[in-house]
């Protein structure tokens, strides 16, 4: 038995890993899909203190409570960065990372670099399109039963988690088993950034003909790939 530790990415919470982590579960293994800090069903905990670091530590947190050991600490989207920082926190703890789709920057970068995009609103605790806009510009490219569901669990992602240069001097020092699904259909983060992440990792790489939430559009073939790496 294998045990897997999901982590989501930005306006998602742990429900994006549903029909993922039901699969993996049917197969016999241990799975926690944890919602970050002011995010979906936590999204009244909102508030400017949380960031990269605080988010991080939940994870660590996480492994240590539940006496998790050997685990496949999985991120996608700026998940990844959450996983990286989880990953210098609780190390010892860690099997194997698999970043999907995912961001994990270099020390001193910012996801607005990664990205070519502008830095938020300063003056905004969250990023991403108001709720009331997601019916029209959240989750597209997904069939649209699957994305009839995802759109009313879309929430604003916390600003400050993502927006400031992220220090990750510690994870980028130390070796790691890794591997990296890149959704080629998706324009971020880029196929360049994620090539890079395994190559900095010596790490597999691999690429799929998919958009950005391949747990939902592709859920059968993330659930073998990440079956492949227990």
């Amino acid at each position: 038995m294998a045990t897997y530790v999901l982590v989501h990415g930005s306006f998602q919470g742990g429900w994006i890993w549903k029909p993922v982590a039901a699969s993996l579960r049917a197969a016999g293994h241990l799975v926690y899909a944890p919602t970050l800090d002011g995010c979906a069903e936590r999204a009244h905990t909102l508030r400017p203190e949380i960031t990269l670091d605080t988010q991080g530590q939940e994870i660590a947190d996480l492994l240590f409570y539940e006496d998790l050991a050997e685990v496949v600490l999985v991120g996608t989207s700026s998940g990844g960065m959450v996983v990286a920082r989880a990953a210098e926190a609780a190390g010892d703890r860690i099997k194997r990372l698999v970043f999907i789709d995912a961001l994990a920057p270099l020390p001193g970068e910012t996801v607005a670099q990664i990205n070519s995009r502008p830095l938020h609103n300063p003056q905004s605790l969250t990023y991403g399109v108001p709720k009331k806009e997601a019916s029209e510009r959240a989750f597209l490219g997904l069939p649209p039963d699957v994305r009839a569901w995802a759109v009313p669990r879309y929430t604003p992602h916390p600003r400050m988690a993502t927006e400031s240069p992220v220090d990750l001097r510690a994870f980028w020092a130390r070796p790691w088993v890794a591997d990296v699904l890149c959704c080629t259909e998706s324009p971020l983060p880029p196929v360049a950034h994620q090539k890079r992440t395994a190559e900095a990792l010596k790490g597999s790489y691999t690429e799929l003909a998919a958009g950005h939430y391949p747990m939902l559009s592709h859920a059968g073939y993330v659930t073998d790939y990440l079956l492949a790496r227990a």
